[in-house]
């Protein structure tokens, strides 16, 4: 069973250097609801979303996990349960979809998960029977593995940075299904994005103004 897990962020502020990105954000992300993040281009929304995975510290401010059975995580237990769709996320060219969904499984500690890959692959709208490297594919494919990615270990946590930027109307309708999908499963869902279309899944917001 999915754990339930929620995401608090109280009074965050990011400077680089001289430069403030952002100060004074709160918020939070509920299992099952959709936490929706805007700004204009530059405001700091990417750089929210990796505060909020723990891949950036704040300048100020506070970020808790919390089991709704086993109270708050430690910072070092917050990857086991978090899943990541972005732009910076990286896949192995020279590989092809099954053999790269393969590799993250092992690195997750994904056991016996060659079905699950399969599955998954089948479920984003890939071929897994496909063996062309995934340097050859669209940057709409692109974007249908790095979310079978994301969701290799059913993570109660997840972040989702302009995930439709790359895709085509199909694949659009595709993500609003996935994301509406996670919601009844209780994935407390993160949604950093400026299409408007994406904008109306959100249950709750928080607008960065730049």
């Amino acid at each position: 069973m999915k754990r339930s897990i929620r995401v608090e962020f109280d009074e965050l502020a990011k400077r680089f250097d001289l430069r403030v990105i952002f100060r004074g954000v709160s918020g939070r992300a509920e299992p099952g609801e959709v936490l929706v993040i805007t700004g204009p281009n530059g405001s700091g929304k990417s750089t929210l979303v990796a505060m909020l995975c723990g891949l950036l510290r704040p300048t100020r401010g506070s970020i808790r996990y919390v089991d709704g059975d086993d109270g708050e995580l430690s910072r070092d237990e917050w990857r086991s349960v978090l899943g990541v769709v972005a732009p910076s996320m990286g896949l192995y060219e020279e590989l092809d979809a099954m053999e790269n969904l393969r590799f993250f499984a092992k690195v997750r500690g994904v056991h016996d998960a060659e079905s699950l890959c399969r599955d998954l692959l089948g479920r984003v709208g890939l071929d897994p029977g496909r063996k062309t490297p995934v340097g050859g594919y669209s940057t709409g494919m692109h974007q249908r593995l790095k979310i079978a990615q994301a969701l290799l270990h059913d993570p109660p946590v997840l972040f989702l940075d302009e995930p439709g930027s790359n895709l085509d109307p199909t694949g659009q309708d595709w993500l609003e299904g996935m994301v509406l999908e996670q919601r009844e499963r209780g994935t407390a869902l993160v949604l950093a994005t400026n299409d408007r279309r994406e904008m109306e899944w959100g249950t709750r917001h928080v607008a960065l103004s730049g």
